[in-house]
């Protein structure tokens, strides 16, 4: 527990960020209805609903924990040695980042505030994606951060070149995120799973051709 007990001030500085759409949900609540939209799809429309109490309350709370799992579990990784403080840091704003935006979508659709909801989740979408593809070449071996292939958690070089590779396409994914905030392109789902299935073929050739050199 040692990246835990290094972080602790900071740990508690985003636990309380996590639970400020609560603070804010607060003073709001005889302005909100009974009953608000939770998930949105495209174009800004609800496809998703909840109460009042589960909106201000429970969303937070779950992000909440959500954020102490992801940090505790982190800190404990059995490869830890491959988690600097940066990446650890890094990793523990995204549920504080999350519970932001989500708050901000909630509240501003149930008041009709002026704020273009499906803009704000892929720009955020877009920034997140290229800090973490910033940071997934500096991410050595460990079982909780990055991407865990079989293959490639048990031989570094294989983790080193997929993660190099995995970092410019996350980068490059998070640009296209941005722009689609803007321009509304098409296929993006086809550019979302490429982040995931490039590497992933990748990292198995490299893992196959080193099983052929081997044998």
């Amino acid at each position: 527990m040692k990246l835990w007990k290094e972080n602790k001030g900071f740990i508690v500085i985003t636990s309380l960020i996590t639970l400020l759409p609560m603070a804010i949900g607060i003073p709001l609540w005889q302005e909100l209805p009974d009953t608000v939209a939770t998930h949105f799809g495209s174009g800004n429309e609800p496809n998703g609903w909840s109460s009042r109490e589960f909106a201000v309350f429970g969303l937070p709370l779950f992000c909440l924990a959500a954020h102490l799992v992801s940090a505790a579990f982190t800190a404990v990784d059995p490869k830890k040695q491959g988690i600097g403080r940066k990446v650890y840091r890094m990793l523990i704003l995204i549920c504080p980042a999350a519970s932001l935006v989500c708050g901000l979508s909630i509240y501003s659709y149930a008041l009709s505030w002026d704020i273009n909801i499906e803009f704000c989740v892929k720009l955020f979408m877009g920034i997140l994606l290229i800090i973490v593809g910033n940071y997934l070449p500096k991410i050595r071996q460990n079982y909780t951060v990055g991407l865990k292939f079989p293959w490639a958690l048990h031989n570094e070089e294989n983790w080193n070149r997929t993660h190099r590779l995995a970092g410019g396409l996350w980068m490059l994914a998070g640009a296209f995120f941005i722009l689609d905030a803007w321009l509304n392109l098409r296929g993006m789902w086809f550019i979302f799973a490429g982040m995931v299935l490039v590497p992933a073929v990748y990292s198995l050739i490299l893992y196959l051709r080193k099983q052929s050199q081997s044998s």
